[in-house]
């Protein structure tokens, strides 16, 4: 009886463990512990999304950048296998604040210099690498910032080029969501003033298929040039913006493998 009482034990233990979920990609949902164990496992990626608080028209949410950066970069860790999930870089550069240009002309955009964003960017991938990560992944789902993304990877690159890390600032992930993406949406028969540059039908249809929660279809209007809006939005759809997740996901994941495998 004694047997079969420890037996049932170890059945029922196999079974709760199998039952867990998976521990997740994301940094901040894990203890210290877990992200050491994941380290020591294999995991020495970390994917740095960085987004931005900006106006994006009447219909969609300031923080549109930070949760797509952060979806997008939690489907980009799975499907690489051996990567985490920093916390998204919310503050960045937007513009100048006083007299206000670009976004920062509307209210709720939030603007950070072009000098402190890179340090941050800098100083964040020091504390990757000391924590035992060998490759540190910008990923940057805004224009503006890419240049300045590429800066302080390379910068990094030099003060670790007698180290095994690096730092790579990939650009195919706003390629992909900025040109892919809307290519994809031409050959489906849309035009160029419909899909947009910002908040028309294709960064909604992004919005859509990430967290709809942040749109507003009832304010969905063909305002380009107006209100924040360069696009028409009134035909976005989760299905449309489906086909820019998975292009965004792919191309990124192939680029960080190629940046990853150069040592």
């Amino acid at each position: 009886m004694i047997r079969i009482a420890l037996l049932l034990a170890a059945v029922v233990a196999a079974a709760q463990a199998l039952a867990q979920p998976a521990k997740s990609v994301f940094l901040e949902e894990l203890t210290w512990t877990e992200v050491r164990d994941a380290v020591a496992s294999g995991k020495t990626t970390i994917v740095v999304p960085i987004g931005g608080t900006e106006q994006n028209g009447p219909h969609m949410a300031l923080g549109k950048h930070n949760v797509r950066a952060r979806a997008l970069a939690g489907k980009i860790a799975a499907a690489l296998g051996d990567a985490l999930v920093a916390p998204v870089v919310s503050y960045v550069p937007e513009g100048r604040i006083s007299p206000p240009t670009e976004h920062m002309r509307l209210p709720g955009t939030i603007s950070i210099p072009q000098d402190a964003f890179v340090a941050t960017l800098e100083s964040a991938g020091r504390s990757f690498r000391a924590h035992g990560f060998k490759d540190v992944v910008y990923i940057g789902d805004h224009g503006g910032y890419q240049k300045a993304m590429a800066r302080a990877a390379a910068a990094l690159n030099r003060e670790w080029a007698a180290t095994p890390a690096r730092a790579h600032a990939i650009a195919e992930y706003y390629d992909a969501a900025a040109t892919g993406f809307p290519r994809l949406l031409r050959d489906r028969g849309f035009s160029e003033a419909q899909i947009g540059t910002h908040a028309g039908l294709a960064d909604t249809s992004l919005m859509l298929a990430i967290d709809a929660s942040l749109a507003r279809p009832e304010r969905f209007q063909g305002t380009a040039g107006k209100d924040g809006v360069a696009g028409d939005p009134r035909r976005a759809s989760a299905e449309l913006g489906r086909l820019g997740v998975d292009l965004i996901v792919k191309r990124s994941v192939d680029a960080i493998r190629k940046a990853t495998s150069r040592r």
